[in-house]
């Protein structure tokens, strides 16, 4: 599963659910939960279940509604069936969110004739602001494959603004936003990044997938086709730094009992390495 880009689209909406199925995105995810109303919870529900199943195209994510609400449940059962890529968890507050998921999905899969495990989890672990004192995800079930930035619900449970005029965090979201690369970072796993609300800021957008590529996200959220190839760019390694990688890891094939190699006249060791590899992870 690819992961620079994952588009939204509303659960129950032809139009923006086809558009994003056509699009390019590395993924889609079909929303049953922020974009869709209360009153539209079922009737989004039952449209993706339909959509989902013998669909030629894997690459579709289903955000269910969250752990907490009557429609969690009823969102696992109607999708799963369908074979989902994998499952989108909003307001994750912890491990035990993840457990549960993690148990609710292998009954799903065993009762629909899957493989167990087959379905992923993308968790949106920074949604509230109690869900930052819950962000220890090492020893997660396998089947956890990122962990993911949110930073628009948080900043209304905090009751502040996201983004000044200039596009800087307010400080609170910045701290959640560190700490979540610091928990992927010691669970093992990939962070993505927020999505930018405003489709008609591209340069914004531009400049905070950049700041997203260097800080360490393996990928951004997007909410707009056109939010896609920006953040692709952001995410391509550069022909300069794709080079530095390869050099080093030839380095290394060609000494790989060496713990420290001269490079260019400058020291590489392990760590170089590991970082050489994800450089060209993110560029095939």
């Amino acid at each position: 599963m690819r992961l620079r880009n994952l588009l939204f689209a509303p659960g129950d909406s032809v139009r923006k659910r086809d558009k994003a199925l056509a699009s390019a995105a590395d993924a889609v995810v079909l929303d049953l939960e922020d974009s869709v109303g209360p009153d539209s919870k079922d009737a989004a529900r039952e449209q993706v279940a339909a959509l989902l199943p013998g669909r030629a195209r894997r690459e579709v994510v289903v955000r269910v509604n969250a752990r907490a609400t009557p429609w969690y449940l009823r969102d696992l059962a109607a999708v799963m069936p369908g074979a989902p890529l994998a499952v989108m968890l909003p307001k994750c507050t912890g491990m035990a969110d993840i457990l549960a998921l993690d148990h609710h999905l292998e009954a799903l899969e065993t009762a629909a004739g899957l493989e167990v495990g087959q379905t992923g989890i993308l968790a949106l672990v920074t949604e509230t602001a109690a869900s930052l004192h819950g962000l220890d995800y090492r020893g997660a079930p396998p089947r956890l494959t990122a962990l993911c930035f949110g930073a628009e619900d948080l900043s209304s449970d905090l009751g502040v603004a996201a983004r000044d005029a200039a596009g800087r965090y307010a400080a609170p979201v910045q701290q959640a936003r560190a700490a979540l690369l610091l928990a992927a970072g010691a669970a093992g796993l990939p962070a993505l990044d927020t999505p930018f609300p405003d489709p008609r800021q591209p340069e914004a957008l531009v400049r905070e997938a950049a700041e997203a590529a260097r800080d360490g996200f393996a990928g951004k959220l997007c909410i707009h086709p056109d939010q896609i190839m920006p953040v692709v760019r952001a995410f391509t390694p550069d022909a300069a730094r794709l080079g530095w990688a390869r050099r080093v890891e030839a380095a290394f094939a060609a000494r790989p009992d060496a713990g420290v190699i001269s490079l260019e006249g400058q020291m590489v060791e392990g760590l170089h390495l590991r970082l050489a590899r994800r450089i060209l992870d993110a560029a095939q």
